[in-house]
C-alpha cells in the first residue's frame, strides 16, 4: 500500500509534540497542535472542548497547574481561538470522516506525557537531533507524540483512499493518570462505534513486529488518602496529640499485608508518601498515594475495597481523620477475536511488517478498556493492537524513544486494519 503522507512530515509532527510534553488534563499544546494540523483536512466534524466529554473529570489539577501549563501554551505559540475553547482542562479532540454506507469505525490514540526529566545524553537520539522536551522534569516516556502522529497520518491515508463508512479517531487525554478515557467512553461521540482500535507503540516488540490483539490488562484503581490529626509537642505533652504519619505507617504496612485472592493475579502499591513538619512536633498531617491492581475488574475491586477497609482502620486505631480520594481508574478488557484475526490476515501485507503477533498479555493497565467495554456492551467490537518499535531504555524512563521508522508502519497498519473492517464487516 503506498502511502499519501511523508515519512518526513510525520516525524516532522512527532518530533514537534515530542518537545511539548504536558500532564493529564493540561494537554493544551498538544491538543491545540492537533486541531490546527487538522483543520487543514477535509473533514466532516472536528470536536474538541468540554463537549467531548460525557462524565466528571477525576483528578483534575488545581487552577495553579492549570494556568501553568495554558501560559506555556500559549508562549509556544498555540492558537488563541482553540486555546479559549479547552481552557479549564478540556483537552483532547475527535475527529470525524464520512464517506458514504458503511460501518463507523474508531480508533484511539493517547497524548498526554509523563513527569519524567528526559535525558541530556548524547546518545539519546531526540537530545542529539534538537527535539528534547522543553518542559524540564517532563517528556514523552510512553510513546503517545507517536500515537498522536498516528491518528492525525490514519486520517491522511482514509482520506486518500476508498473507505465507505464513518471513521472517528479520538485524541484521548490523561491515559497515564487513568483518567481521560471514561469522559470519552461517556460521550455520545462513542455511542454509534460499531468496531473500535485503540493502539500502542513499543510494548517491549521490535521494529517491525505488530499485534493484532492485546489481552490481560490489569483493572487498576489509584487513591490519595489524607490523614488529619492534632499537633503536639513531641517531647513536652505527645500524649496530646494525634499522630497521622503513624497513621499513614500502619496504613501502608497493612496495605502490603492484604491477603491475595485464589481466582487471579492482585496488586497493591504506596507509591507517594508524605507528612509532618519538625521533629519535634507530632504530625497532624500525612498522605498516601497508590494504586491497586486486578487481572479482573472484579479482582481490583476486592483489592479496593481491602485497601479502604485498612484505611480506615488505620485512621481508627491513632484516632484521625482521614479522607480518600479516588484518582483514576480503570477496568480490565479483551480483543474481540472477530477483530483480531481479520487485522492479523491483513497485517502482513504491510510495508516495514516483518512479524505478525495474532495475540499478546499487557500486564499492565489502560484507560482505554472504559472505550473498549463501551463499545462491546453496544453490540460492537474493540481489539487494542500493538506497533513494535527498537526503544532504548523501557518505557516511563529518561532514555525512552522510538524508532522513526515504526511511524510509518503504524499508519499503514491502522490504515490496512480500518480498510479490512470496513470492507468484510465482521
Amino acid at each position: 500500500m503506498s502511502r499519501t503522507v511523508a515519512h518526513e512530515e510525520l516525524s516532522a509532527l512527532r518530533r514537534e509534540l515530542h518537545r511539548h510534553p504536558e500532564p493529564a488534563w493540561c494537554e493544551f499544546y498538544t491538543t491545540a497542535r492537533i486541531v490546527d494540523e487538522l483543520e487543514t483536512r477535509d473533514l466532516d466534524a472536528l470536536h474538541y472542548g468540554p463537549g467531548i466529554l460525557g462524565s466528571e473529570r477525576m483528578n483534575l489539577p488545581d487552577d495553579g497547574e492549570l494556568d501553568e501549563w495554558f501560559e506555556r501554551a500559549r508562549d509556544a505559540g498555540a492558537r488563541e481561538d482553540i486555546l479559549a475553547e479547552i481552557e479549564g482542562g478540556y483537552t483532547g479532540a475527535v475527529a470525524v470522516l464520512e464517506r458514504g454506507e458503511g460501518p463507523v469505525v474508531g480508533v484511539r490514540v493517547d497524548i498526554d506525557g509523563l513527569p519524567i526529566p528526559e535525558s541530556e545524553d548524547g546518545e539519546h537520539a531526540p537530545a542529539e537531533a534538537g527535539f528534547r522536551s522543553e518542559h524540564e522534569g517532563y517528556m514523552h516516556a510512553c510513546g503517545h507524540d507517536a500515537h498522536a502522529t498516528f491518528g492525525v497520518g490514519v486520517i491522511d491515508e482514509i482520506l486518500a483512499s476508498d473507505f465507505e463508512g464513518t471513521l472517528k479517531v479520538f485524541f484521548q487525554p490523561g491515559e497515564e493518570q487513568i483518567v481521560g478515557g471514561k469522559p470519552m467512553a461517556d460521550s455520545e461521540l462513542i455511542d454509534d462505534v460499531e468496531y473500535f482500535l485503540a493502539a500502542h507503540v513499543g510494548l517491549d516488540h521490535p521494529t517491525g513486529e505488530v499485534v493484532a490483539g492485546i489481552d490481560g490488562f490489569l483493572a487498576v484503581s489509584h487513591f490519595h488518602a489524607a490523614f488529619d490529626g492534632e499537633p503536639a509537642h513531641a517531647g513536652g505533652h505527645p500524649e496530646q496529640g494525634r499522630n497521622a504519619v503513624q497513621a499513614a505507617a500502619a496504613a501502608i504496612q497493612n496495605l502490603y499485608s492484604i491477603p491475595r485472592h485464589a481466582d487471579g493475579p492482585t496488586r497493591v502499591n504506596a507509591g507517594v508518601v508524605g507528612g509532618g513538619t519538625a521533629t519535634n512536633i507530632v504530625p497532624e498531617e500525612a498522605f498516601v498515594e497508590g494504586e491497586v491492581r486486578g487481572g479482573t475488574t472484579e479482582l481490583m475491586e476486592y483489592m479496593d475495597g481491602k485497601a479502604r477497609t485498612v484505611i480506615d482502620s488505620a485512621a481508627d486505631m491513632h484516632e484521625v481523620d482521614v479522607e480518600i480520594e479516588q484518582l483514576g481508574r480503570a477496568p480490565s478488557a479483551s480483543s474481540d477475536e472477530e477483530l483480531v484475526g481479520p487485522i492479523a490476515e491483513v497485517a502482513g501485507d504491510v510495508d516495514g511488517v516483518t512479524t505478525v503477533i495474532e495475540r499478546d498479555e499487557l500486564g499492565g493497565s489502560e484507560d482505554a478498556t472504559y472505550m473498549m467495554r463501551a463499545v462491546q456492551e453496544n453490540g460492537g467490537y474493540a481489539t487494542y493492537v500493538g506497533v513494535g518499535t527498537d526503544h532504548p531504555g523501557g518505557h516511563h524512563t529518561g532514555t525512552f524513544d522510538v524508532a522513526e521508522e515504526s511511524l510509518d508502519i503504524g499508519v499503514d497498519f491502522l490504515t490496512a486494519a480500518v480498510l479490512e473492517i470496513a470492507e468484510r464487516r465482521p
